[in-house]
């Protein structure tokens, strides 16, 4: 146990930070206390997560609400008081079953392992390795997302894993299931393809689509070609991008432009994931803070080495909110680290 905190101190402390990740509620003394597990009285409570905030574990978000974790909290959580969370058969079998299927391929298997970590996690996965010099630069995903009615985010995943976003602002109104059409029939006409070859036919093709648009036709058209060419000697793959929206942290337009960001940035986002964290079982866990700048500062990556025979292939690991379920991704990235090391 940390020689800081007593016994009681831990007890609470687990309380509140398991409590925010089910909720995202700021957690008072009245909840801890209806805890019969704990039977500490409110006046203790209150005494004690008065003391756990001055030592910097615990953050109060407003005057009248109750207490959240900091990142140091969330640090201690992880390295002494998390429960690893365990996987049902179900889920067991599913990895086995997706990775098995692809034994032979190592780009495919490390491709499958970012598939079942965004679908099993609900967050963004990652995964980087080497890049081939003579890979074409493919578009694999097109979105238009509505923020509200004169704001739309465009994000642009290519196949390498570049991410680019873009915030855009329209004076025209444009309904939903409009900007879903234009959204869906762009993306059929140029997912799979080389960005390279993406010339006037299809600046065209765009033009008479969304023509009374301007705004949008210039700032898609100008982010497609700040994909291109760009010589870079490794890929990152990238799944459940979006995910991230389902928390209501990332309401908020400048924590959406800010997460964006993050994957704007190649060089950047590979030394964040090749930074140290705490340590588990060769399970690497960076809790964002702003020590680590802005883009991290609402968000913890967990990270593992991709390993085939004994060769470091790459990294691969989650992306997600600092209220994450530590527990559950933990026992997922060290089951998958584990029976790819076995078995491949």
């Amino acid at each position: 146990m940390n020689s800081k905190l007593s016994e009681r101190k831990l007890k609470i402390l687990q309380f509140i930070v398991e409590e925010y990740i089910n909720t995202a509620e700021p957690v008072g003394s009245r909840t801890i206390s209806k805890n019969k597990e704990l039977s500490i009285s409110a006046a203790t409570i209150r005494n004690e997560m008065s003391d756990l905030e001055e030592m910097g574990f615990l953050l109060q978000p407003h005057v009248s609400s109750g207490r959240v974790p900091s990142p140091l909290a969330y640090s201690l959580y992880v390295d002494e008081l998390m429960k690893g969370g365990s996987l049902d058969i179900k889920e067991r079998e599913l990895i086995k079953t997706a990775l098995d299927s692809n034994i032979n391929q190592i780009q495919s298997l490390l491709d499958e392992t970012v598939n079942l970590l965004s679908s099993l996690t609900n967050y963004t996965s990652i995964a980087i390795m080497k890049n081939d010099e003579d890979k074409k630069e493919k578009i694999s995903h097109f979105e238009l997302v509505k923020l509200n009615e004169h704001q739309i985010i465009m994000i642009i995943v290519m196949e390498d894993g570049r991410v680019n976003s873009k915030n855009i602002y329209i004076d025209r109104f444009i309904e939903s299931d409009k900007l879903q059409i234009i959204s869906q029939t762009i993306k059929e006409e140029i997912i799979g393809k080389d960005i390279k070859s993406l010339g006037d036919k299809f600046v065209n093709y765009v033009k008479s689509e969304i023509m009374q648009y301007d705004e949008l036709l210039d700032n898609m058209l100008e982010t497609i070609n700040s994909n291109l060419s760009q010589d870079v000697p490794f890929s990152i793959m990238l799944k459940g991008t979006k995910n991230i929206f389902n928390y209501p942290e990332f309401n908020d337009i400048d924590t959406v432009k800010s997460f964006l960001t993050l994957f704007d940035n190649k060089d950047e986002l590979v030394e964040l994931v090749q930074n140290q964290g705490v340590k588990k079982d060769n399970i690497n866990i960076i809790i964002g803070d702003k020590s680590m700048g802005d883009l991290l500062d609402n968000c913890s990556i967990i990270t593992a080495n991709f390993e085939l025979k004994g060769n470091n292939i790459g990294k691969f690991g989650i992306i997600g909110p600092k209220r994450m379920d530590y527990g559950k991704a933990y026992s997922l990235m060290k089951y998958i680290t584990k029976y790819i090391s076995e078995v491949f």
